[in-house]
């Protein structure tokens, strides 16, 4: 397995095709998987806002102060606003904003980007990711696509990287009912294989002033297993999100 980081991409704007872009760098195969950071994604889709769109709501006003009176800094009531439109749920209101997105990814602040943005405010997650990576995936010579995005885990500390989107390939294989090397059938391992795609390209895309959010992957195979496209737990079977939403901040 291989991964190597596409070279020389510029600054990407709304209506670029990110796809064209990509093509005329690199020579892809057929069975490449092309590791596209949401960011430019998000810039070539326009989701590029100034704070002044999100005229601040009594709501946002009220998360923003009680975030500024727990952290000692000024909070701008503009960008609560635009994290509880771009969220379904906001799962935690203090010590930070821990939001559900509209397509089912649970981050901090719904994902919004602050970093990295020269022609605005604000960077918004892509609306649908899996239909930016398949529309991406059409006008590719590689067959297998994922948008991915950096987030904190629970449980860990710092920044991996994390698939949001995916097409051209189910977001998990599923071992079970095959047998480890002693033979006994295994009954509940399922991996997660869009995700640490994901995290395998961010350790080569990197961070901060990089320049490089676009990563193949080649000569990874799937392998003879059943797939599935279950990546983001559903609220029901989600223990961690229902005990979030009784548990309150205490200072």
């Amino acid at each position: 397995m291989e991964l190597f980081a596409v070279p020389d991409l510029p600054e990407i704007r709304e209506g670029d095709d990110l796809a064209a872009m990509v093509g005329e760098r690199v020579d892809l195969r057929e069975d490449d998987v092309v590791v596209v950071a949401s960011t430019v994604v998000s810039k070539a889709e326009g989701r590029v806002f100034e704070l002044d769109d999100f005229p601040a709501s009594p709501r946002a006003r009220e998360v923003a102060d009680r975030l500024a009176e727990i952290t000692g800094e000024e909070k701008d009531p503009r960008f609560a606003q635009a994290v509880i439109e771009e969220s379904t749920e906001l799962v935690m209101e203090a010590p930070f904003l821990l939001t559900a997105t509209r397509f089912g990814h649970v981050g901090v602040n719904a994902g919004i980007d602050r970093s990295n943005v020269p022609d605005g405010d604000l960077l918004l997650l892509p609306e649908r990711p899996s239909e930016s990576a398949a529309r991406i995936r059409r006008r590719l010579a590689a067959d297998r696509v994922v948008v991915s995005d950096t987030c904190g885990r629970p449980f860990r500390h710092g920044q991996r990287g994390v698939a949001i989107g995916w097409a051209g390939m189910p977001a998990s294989r599923d071992w079970r009912g095959e047998c480890d090397r002693d033979g006994r059938e295994m009954g509940v391992t399922v991996q997660n294989v869009v995700d640490e795609l994901a995290a395998a390209a961010n350790l080569v895309a990197g961070e901060g002033a990089g320049g490089t959010p676009v990563v193949v992957v080649r000569d990874w195979e799937f392998g003879d297993h059943d797939g599935s496209d279950n990546h983001f737990r559903e609220v029901e079977g989600d223990f961690v999100r229902q005990a979030l939403r009784e548990w309150t901040f205490q200072e």
